[in-house]
C-alpha cells in the first residue's frame, strides 16, 4: 500500500522558518499532483499548498510565505515555510490530491508550533 511520511515539524519562534518533508514508499509522487494541508486544534482541515506537475498553488493566508517543491530523485515533497506566524500552528499532512475531500494516501501529521 502508498504510504507517505510527514516529518520536520517542531516548535519555532514567530517569524522563523521550518522545512517540512513529505516522503513516500510504495508510490512514485512524481505522477500526483500533492497537497498540503493542515488542521489546528479545534478548526477544520485546509489546503494549503498544492504541487502538479511543475505548478504550484497555494491558500491565500499562505501567500508569499510557504513553497512547495519536489525532488523526485528522493521521491520526496517539501513545504518551505518561512514567516511562521503563530495562526499557523497545526498538524501539517501531505496527501496524493489537492482536493480536501478526495485527496488519498494521507500521511500521519507533523506537528508546527509557533509560539514564542
Amino acid at each position: 500500500q502508498p504510504q507517505l511520511v510527514e516529518s520536520g515539524g517542531g516548535l519555532v519562534q514567530p517569524g522563523g522558518s521550518l522545512r517540512l518533508s513529505c516522503g513516500a514508499s510504495g508510490i512514485t509522487l512524481a505522477y500526483y499532483a500533492i497537497g498540503w494541508f493542515r488542521q489546528g486544534s479545534g478548526k477544520e482541515r485546509e489546503r494549503v499548498a498544492c504541487s502538479v506537475g511543475l505548478a504550484a498553488s497555494y491558500a491565500d493566508s499562505v501567500k508569499g510565505r510557504f513553497t512547495i517543491s519536489r525532488d523526485n530523485a528522493k521521491n520526496t515533497v517539501y513545504l518551505q515555510m518561512n514567516s511562521l506566524k503563530p495562526e499557523d500552528t497545526a498538524i501539517y499532512y501531505c496527501a496524493t490530491g489537492c482536493n480536501n475531500q478526495t485527496a488519498r494516501d494521507w500521511g500521519q501529521g507533523t506537528q508546527v508550533t509557533v509560539s514564542s
